[in-house]
């Protein structure tokens, strides 16, 4: 049985830069004949802010979250790998996919048990910065990001097998408008080598298999359907010929 990505996008844009490098490896695993399903927060309306139904109970981590973040839940169990690209806005990943983690890697469900509910899975941070290398590693920045998203959730969360890796230079407005498309092509084959050095073998079987989840017939007919259109936009950008336009101002180092 070939393993199942979860692949999450946090970008409004369909046509950014970061949707184009989330096109790409959905197109590299299903090419190689695992299975995606494509998560991007934008398209399917996420909503980011935490009320009170999706507040962690202290007493009670059997607690029964709202709908949206079940059917969300679901979608984290069933997944063998989980393969998260965004860009770096402010130091900090977007507000939508910070939301996300404060809604759905909640207590009873990715923390608070003796025995983590995603232990066994694969974890990969794909950041997008505007600067350089030099430029990142001496504002700090990785650095920043490795201690949120790797020691404060991931390894919180269970999955030591997490790591956060960065493609620089993504600010493309000082690039020659000729030589942008080039640009654009280095960064997708970087993003497409980053996966396969940071999960190899991810389209073969992981030892946790594909989990079988909890999800009521009901959930599980809706997800599907939400995860069908942000698919189709995905899988559309991938047979796409990459534009220069659209990466004129893409995720700047702020």
């Amino acid at each position: 049985m070939a393993a199942h990505t979860l692949l999450v996008l946090a970008h409004p844009r369909t046509d950014s830069l970061t949707a184009q490098v989330a096109a790409r490896l959905h197109a590299r695993i299903e090419g190689e004949g695992g299975t995606v399903d494509v998560l991007d927060l934008y398209a399917e309306g996420f909503d980011p802010a935490l009320r009170p139904e999706d507040e962690p109970d202290w007493e009670n981590r059997e607690k029964v979250y709202s709908p949206e973040v079940r059917a969300h839940m679901d979608r984290v169990l069933a997944a063998d790998d989980i393969v998260v690209v965004f860009p770096v806005w402010w130091f900090t990943p977007p507000a939508i996919l910070k939301g996300w983690i404060d809604r759905v890697w909640n207590y009873g469900f990715a923390y608070g048990r003796s025995r983590p509910r995603l232990a066994g899975k694969r974890l990969l941070w794909l950041a997008l910065m505007g600067g350089t290398p030099e430029e990142i590693a001496r504002l700090g920045m990785t650095d920043a990001l490795g201690l949120m998203l790797v020691t404060g959730i991931s390894e919180f969360c269970g999955l030591p097998d997490a790591r956060l890796r960065v493609l620089h230079g993504t600010e493309l407005s000082g690039v020659p408008v000729e030589l942008r498309a080039g640009r654009v092509a280095e960064l997708l084959d970087e993003a497409e080598r980053t996966l396969a050095e940071e999960l190899p073998g991810a389209t073969a079987t992981t030892a946790t298999g594909t989990t079988a989840t909890t999800a009521t017939t009901a959930t599980t007919t809706t997800t599907a359907t939400t995860n069908s259109s942000a698919a189709a936009t995905v899988t559309a950008l991938a047979a796409t010929t990459t534009t220069t336009e659209n990466t004129l101002h893409e995720e700047p180092a702020r």
